[in-house]
């Protein structure tokens, strides 16, 4: 069993940034892919940025320049970090946590991020 724990969200005005983490635990081994996915008012979960097994991450277009994903590796923990934040960057923020040794995938709680203007 592994649990996920996702943290770090807040309020902030247009142009800050955040930093959210993902911490997992329980049996975890050293490969596991992460994602980062968003449910933003009236639209559907979209994913943000992902990292693979070897660290390659990808970004999705909405937030490339702006968002960067990072892994602590002995801490079980991803981070995103958020700058430039917009407005419509808004909503609940999940991590998404992959074992690739056990096959065991795990959806965090999410963490509210609101971008005032």
């Amino acid at each position: 069993q592994v649990q996920v724990v996702a943290s770090g969200g807040g309020l902030v005005q247009l142009g800050g940034s955040l930093r959210l983490s993902c911490v997992a635990s329980g049996a975890v081994s050293g490969h596991v892919a992460a994602d980062w996915y968003r449910q933003s008012p009236g639209k559907n979960r979209e994913q943000v940025a992902m990292m693979a097994s070897g660290g390659y991450v990808s970004l999705a277009d909405s937030v490339q320049g702006r968002f960067t994903m990072s892994r602590d590796a002995p801490k079980n923990t991803v981070y995103l970090t958020m700058n430039s934040l917009k407005p419509e960057d808004t909503g609940l923020y999940y991590c998404y946590w992959s074992d690739i040794d056990t096959g065991a995938s795990q959806w965090g709680q999410g963490t509210q991020v609101t971008v005032s203007s």
